[in-house]
């Protein structure tokens, strides 16, 4: 398996029996499970490129839980967090969910519904790690097309016409044309709209906008 396949969960919680039962639980149904201590020593060795999730206790020594997770929004880190707490109250909870986290589990916890979702988590990272390798795709192929070429192609995912597009860039049809077959071989688009479709991803044109 590729180091990007590779799933894992990080379990962050500073009761080392809990911890280790975690870990069992999780590497029980094949899953790797990295433990740690406390929030700081998580933050040191998390790697946001591998399709992951985070286990993470609320309330421990020094880092609690709720700072961790603002932490990994300043560096950017888009981690799945799923909270665990024996101490649960609503303040909590709210803040929690509102900074994103996915889910809220309860200690002593039911190990189905921690593993249903864990599982959930993975597939909620490996959507975003896709879309992300997808958006860095896309941008690679907009910077191989020539000036002329971006030229043709903002107007032509706007839904304009070869012949509105050769008035606005004052060429002739015929030149559109053989720009627009060149724009969708350098773009890999097999149609029209798959070359929509990466516009939008790209954030070239807002799909609300289109004609």
């Amino acid at each position: 398996m590729t180091r990007e396949a590779q799933q894992l969960v990080y379990v962050v919680d500073d009761d080392p029996g809990m911890l280790d039962s975690t870990v069992w639980l999780l590497e029980s149904v094949g899953l790797k499970a990295v433990p740690f201590t406390s929030g700081r020593e998580f933050l040191e060795h998390c790697d946001p490129s591998l399709n992951a999730c985070v286990l993470l206790d609320v309330r421990m020594p020094g880092m609690g839980g709720l700072n961790v997770q603002e932490e990994l929004r300043q560096r950017d880190i888009h981690l799945p967090l799923i909270f665990v707490s024996g101490h649960a109250d609503v303040p909590i909870v709210v803040r929690a969910f509102k900074a994103g986290a996915v889910d809220f589990i309860e200690k002593p916890y039911n190990q189905q519904l921690l593993l249903d979702s864990v599982q959930q988590a993975l597939s909620r990272a490996d959507r975003h790690q896709s879309q992300s390798a997808g958006q860095a795709r896309v941008q690679a192929l907009l910077q191989s097309l020539t000036p002329r070429e971006q030229d043709v192609l903002l107007p032509l995912v706007q839904g304009y016409t070869n012949r509105e597009i050769a008035e606005q860039l004052g060429v002739s049809i015929k030149t559109i044309d053989l720009y627009r077959s060149r724009v969708m071989k350098r773009m890999q688009a097999e149609h029209l709209p798959a070359l929509v479709g990466m516009a939008i991803a790209a954030g070239l044109v807002d799909p609300l906008q289109l004609r």
